[in-house]
């Protein structure tokens, strides 16, 4: 779905650091300022980073072969799902800083309260931005799953993913887990999370002789896929 190698691997890399993400979570029992909060929330900014490539190739997959409307809705998926990349990048952003600026949780709790009570800071980093992420995602794997370019379960996991995340944060590493299942075989250049091309067989109808021969000759022709023209166009 993407021609370099790291947008190939963040497929896979993406889920990864969200995975390790919630684990470092469920290690620290604190949730205060420390190695843990560090390390955990900057494998949250890597792994979120890592979905731009993810965004952009599924916004490929979903647009091949459709109309403008159904262009439209894959480029709509993917603006989505980006501003939610912006949002949690920023959340992780100022969990940072308020993690290396804090002694303790109690001075966290304070700075947090003053910079979420911001104009717009709650709803765009905290609440309302990062929902876009989940949204933009299930867009684009529903309509790459109604287009054949993907297996119509991954869309399916990917809702249960995010509906884990959204019941509890400790559910984050199952959920990581349901992301990398349904999106890393999606980077493989060898596509093995499309779905099965669909070959179409013609009827056609093919006289021997001339008129006063033989009836007509009925012959199935079957028409190559997308893929084999693309692989002959490869080998030429």
């Amino acid at each position: 779905m993407t021609n370099t190698t790291w947008g190939r691997a963040a497929f896979a890399a993406g889920p990864l650091c969200m995975g390790a993400y919630g684990l470092v979570r469920l290690i620290d029992d604190d949730h205060g300022p420390g190695p843990d909060w560090s390390i955990g929330h900057l494998a949250l900014l890597a792994g979120v980073l890592l979905f731009v490539p993810v965004f952009v190739g599924l916004r490929g997959a979903a647009a091949r072969g459709s109309g403008p409307a159904g262009r439209w809705f894959a480029g709509t998926g993917a603006v989505l799902g980006l501003l939610g990349v912006a949002a949690v990048t920023g959340q992780a952003v100022i969990d940072l800083v308020v993690g290396y600026c804090s002694a303790d949780r109690a001075t966290m709790d304070e700075l947090f309260d003053r910079i979420q009570g911001g104009p717009g800071i709650g709803p765009a980093f905290y609440t309302v931005g990062p929902l876009l992420f989940h949204v933009g995602l299930v867009l684009l794997t529903a309509q790459a799953a109604v287009v054949r370019a993907v297996a119509a379960w991954r869309p399916v996991a990917v809702v249960a993913a995010t509906a884990l995340t959204a019941v509890s944060l400790d559910l984050l590493p199952l959920g990581a887990l349901l992301f990398l299942l349904a999106l890393a075989p999606l980077g493989e250049p060898s596509g093995r999370g499309a779905a099965a091309p669909v070959r179409r067989t013609e009827l056609s109808v093919r006289r021997t002789g001339d008129e006063g021969g033989p009836a007509p000759v009925l012959v199935l022709a079957q028409q190559p896929s997308a893929q084999s023209h693309q692989r002959a166009g490869q080998q030429s």
